[in-house]
């Protein structure tokens, strides 16, 4: 569904005019705002399907630093693969980092660990490896990695609609003041019931994801 869909869609539920465009008007602007919020809630109230990814970075030989293009600062990690030695790396604090490289010679060879340090000029996560690379390796980040904000009328939703449409709802009712929050409430309950079938039926896809190990 596009954004336009969405937003038109939110200013039926409160009875509105529909619009054209997004930014036809100060009030679609504001469900335009509205939707951005409710989708950035929604999608970190699970690791949808429609939001994984997977990076590859190639390494060179010497060099331990890299960016993860496209990641900006919010994504999140499922498992990092060495594809080319076949094994899954492991995370490492930056403390360990620090104790791999400031208070011992840095060892050379296969990258076994990974740790975030940084972002590039542009906004990237940047990320260390260690041991430091002796040769080209192809290592796949799967991450779960969150749709920039919605902007052009056209651009479609990759997270499923109605909990966006219902929180955004909410928000507007909110928003307005009505019935001394009772309305709110109600709107805020009903999207926490589409929100939490919604992440019921993407689970399935992935059951072991949704099992507590105590």
């Amino acid at each position: 569904m596009t954004y336009l869909e969405i937003v038109n869609n939110v200013l039926k539920r409160l009875r509105e005019r529909t619009v054209s465009t997004v930014d036809e008007n100060t009030y679609s602007e504001l469900i335009g705002v509205l939707v951005n919020d409710a989708k950035e809630e929604v999608e970190n109230a699970w690791n949808w399907s429609a939001l994984r990814n997977t990076l590859t970075v190639t390494t060179a030989a010497s060099t331990f630093n890299y960016e993860l293009n496209g990641t900006q600062a919010n994504f999140r990690v499922l498992d990092v693969v060495n594809d080319t030695s076949n094994f899954f790396m492991d995370y490492r604090s930056s403390n360990d980092f620090n104790r791999f490289f400031l208070t011992s010679t840095p060892a050379s060879g296969i990258p076994r660990y990974y740790s975030f340090n940084g972002t590039s000029s542009d906004g990237d996560t940047l990320v260390d490896i260690y041991p430091i690379p002796d040769a080209v390796y192809s290592l796949r980040f799967n991450v779960i990695d969150p749709q920039a904000e919605l902007s052009s009328d056209s651009d479609v939703l990759l997270v499923p609609a109605k909990p966006v449409q219902m929180l955004a709802y909410a928000k507007a009712i909110e928003e307005r003041g009505e019935d001394g929050g009772a309305a709110s409430s109600s709107a805020y309950a009903t999207a926490q019931r589409v929100l939490n079938d919604a992440i019921a039926f993407d689970s399935a896809k992935h059951p072991d994801e949704a099992i507590w190990n105590v």
